[in-house]
Order: C-alpha cells, then sequence, then structure tokens
C-alpha cells in the first residue's frame, strides 16, 4: 500500500512539474511542447519501476514504418499508454474527448500539441470537419495519429466491439494502420487499483495495408490485436 502510495505521489508530481515547466513554452514553437510529453513517457516508465517494481517491454520496434504515413489503433486499459505511448512513436498527435481541452494548463498542453478532439455527445459543425482536420494535420506535420478503437479505457478481459469511427479514420486516410496491443490493465486497470511484481508488453503489430473494406479492416483490427492480447496479458 505504502508502495503505491508514494508511486502515485512522485508520478503526479512529475507531470505537474513538467506542465509548470513548460508553461511558457505554450508561446513558444510547438516542437518545444512536445518533448514534455516524451519526457512524461519516460517518467512514467521510471516510477512504475522504481516504486512498483513493474517492468515495461517493448516488442515489435522493427514494425514502425520508417518512410510511410500511419496512423495508430492502440487498446486502451489504464493512463499508462496516454503517456508512455508518446515516448516509443514520434510526437504522436491523440484524438481525446473535448471535455479534456477544458481542463487549466493540462488542455492548454493538449490543444499546443496539437490534440484532436470530439464531442462524441452530439453532431457539430466542428463533428463534421473532424476527418478534414486530420488529414490536415498528418499530412502537414507527418506525425501519427493515435485512436483507441475501444473509445475508453477498458477492463482488461473487456473485449468490447471496436467503434467503426477508426474504419472511418482508415478509408479517409488512406494510411496504412499499425496496431498496439498491451496488458496495462494487469498493472493499471480501470478501477485504480495498482498492482506491483509485473510486466507491462507493448506489443506493436504488422501493419494493416491500405485498400481493405473498411468492415474487412475492422474485422482484421480487432481480431489482431485482441488475439496479441491472450498472449501478453
Amino acid at each position: 500500500m505504502i508502495r503505491k502510495i508514494i508511486f502515485k505521489f512522485f508520478f503526479y508530481t512529475g507531470v505537474i512539474a513538467v506542465f509548470i515547466i513548460f508553461l511558457p513554452a505554450l508561446i513558444l514553437p510547438q516542437k518545444i511542447v512536445l518533448v514534455g510529453g516524451k519526457i512524461l513517457g519516460y517518467w512514467i516508465k521510471f516510477c512504475l519501476n522504481l516504486f512498483l517494481s513493474v517492468k515495461v517491454e517493448v516488442k515489435g520496434i522493427e514494425n514502425i514504418p520508417k518512410n510511410s504515413n500511419f496512423f495508430i489503433a492502440s487498446l486502451h486499459q489504464s493512463l499508462f499508454e496516454t503517456f508512455f505511448l508518446q515516448a516509443i512513436f514520434n510526437y504522436p498527435v491523440f484524438i481525446l474527448k473535448k471535455e479534456l481541452l477544458k481542463i487549466p494548463i493540462f488542455g492548454w498542453h493538449l490543444k499546443k500539441i496539437g490534440s484532436i478532439s470530439i464531442d462524441r455527445d452530439k453532431v457539430s459543425k466542428e463533428n463534421l470537419g473532424f476527418y478534414d482536420k486530420i488529414i490536415s494535420i498528418t499530412n502537414s506535420t507527418k506525425r501519427p495519429v493515435i485512436i483507441f478503437p475501444q473509445a475508453t479505457r477498458t477492463q482488461i478481459d473487456d473485449k468490447q466491439p471496436f467503434k467503426k469511427g477508426v474504419s472511418k479514420i482508415y478509408e479517409k486516410l488512406n494510411f496504412i494502420c499499425v496496431p498496439v496491443a498491451l496488458n496495462s490493465g494487469t498493472v493499471w486497470p480501470k478501477s485504480g487499483k495498482l498492482n506491483s511484481n509485473k510486466t507491462i508488453t507493448v506489443s506493436i503489430l504488422e501493419h494493416i495495408p491500405v485498400g481493405l473494406d473498411p468492415d474487412d479492416f475492422l474485422k482484421k483490427l480487432e481480431s489482431a490485436l485482441y488475439s496479441e492480447l491472450e498472449k501478453i496479458r
């Protein structure tokens, strides 16, 4: 119990410190703020290892495309991946709930790094331009977009059908998709109860090529991620 309290204290203190340190950078070029996200990715790995004896193993680094535009479809079980994936990939763009942008300081950083928001509860003019915004950002910056096909954090045993939005992005972008499976829910589940002395495995799978029927793509993605989850959980 003490170790978990210490972990939360140091981790969240570090997060707040990074946001405060990089606060002046909000008026500077975007690349400076993006460095803060990468720092937080390594910070969460460091804190998990130091305070909870949790190892982080990354498999399939060689599957990250080097010369092609791509987007990332990742399982979502905890706060871990929202931070750590920034350490693996080249300054990814997150698709997130609009409400997160309203949080003071945190929301300002999300806007500055180019996060794309969507109001999931209603159809709006902003939502109608959602896919055009993704295309514009990815083409102009070459940064990969990260989407969580489950749409929210889930328990590791909860294999929800993927939302069709990810297949729409696949169709509109015409980019290859890099699936990412992980088992962070074994350490930091949605319930918030932390576990120690475990290994978080992040598995970067072979990309799914362009040109598939959107429904076939969705089935292939879901099968690939949930099959890999069974291997690493």
